[in-house]
């Protein structure tokens, strides 16, 4: 495919699909994660884009605009728009646990987020399942898009019982933080990882591609005493991270 094909409106544009710079944006996005547009690759003069999309400039850098504040492209004074360098993927052990904030501090990353939902819930049936919840209890449930030096990295929804996070407002960062002050911070845990194609809502908050490969992680983490504190489901970009397990040879 050329340059030319890549922008051709025929190809992508619908009028029925919204409005012209999110749908070129989230051309512009696909580009980059199918490789096509490739790190480092300049993209062509907001005028010459405008000629080969039909849209006005204004809608281009609109666009372009967006896609600069979610860092997936660099702007440069004089030199115009290039797709941002490859960013390296983050390394997440199997064989610990910890939080998120944790993470990235170890790695020298900014821990930022956006919450979605915070606060006292009815449960749904994988919710009472889950934590064991007694009929008419509430449920604490946490959601925020996790981000590392401005990158969304993942989604995160997290449930627990509401006597041991009685006041969800609580959390305003690490989740692990207000458990462990209360004395009811997870001391194991299972999960399960499974790969997803990321759907258009996701995707639109992960800053990727509809479609785009992601992996989808369901732990339920325990206290001491084997009560389940913490069940969480997450959305993380594939394109980020790595899972990494230490293996031992079995002495049997």
């Amino acid at each position: 495919m050329t340059v030319t094909e890549f922008f051709d409106p025929s190809r992508w544009l619908d009028p029925a699909n919204g409005p012209l710079y999110v749908q070129f944006r989230k051309r512009i996005e696909a580009g980059i994660a199918s490789g096509f547009l490739a790190p480092d690759m300049p993209l062509p003069p907001e005028r010459e884009i405008a000629a080969l999309t039909g849209m006005s400039r204004v809608t281009v850098r609109k666009a372009v605009a967006e896609l600069a504040e979610r860092g997936l492209i660099l702007q440069r004074q004089g030199s115009g728009s290039f797709v941002a360098p490859a960013r390296p993927r983050v390394e997440q052990s199997l064989s610990r646990l910890t939080s998120f904030s944790e993470d990235m501090a170890r790695r020298g990353f900014r821990s930022e987020m956006d919450w979605l939902e915070r606060g006292l819930f009815q449960p749904v049936p994988e919710e009472i399942a889950a934590l064991s919840l007694q009929p008419g209890e509430q449920v604490a449930r946490l959601a925020r898009l996790r981000r590392a030096d401005g990158r969304p990295m993942a989604i995160e929804r997290a449930s627990l019982p509401p006597d041991l996070l009685p006041n969800p407002l609580a959390v305003t960062q690490s989740l692990y933080d207000v458990l462990g002050k209360a004395g009811v911070r997870p001391v194991r845990a299972t999960q399960r990882i499974s790969s997803v194609n990321l759907g258009p809502a996701e995707a639109e908050l992960l800053g990727v591609a509809p479609s785009a490969a992601g992996l989808r992680i369901e732990r339920i983490s325990y206290l001491p005493d084997g009560r389940v504190v913490e069940f969480t489901r997450s959305l993380y970009r594939g394109d980020a991270y790595d899972f990494v397990a230490e293996l031992r040879l079995s002495e049997s």
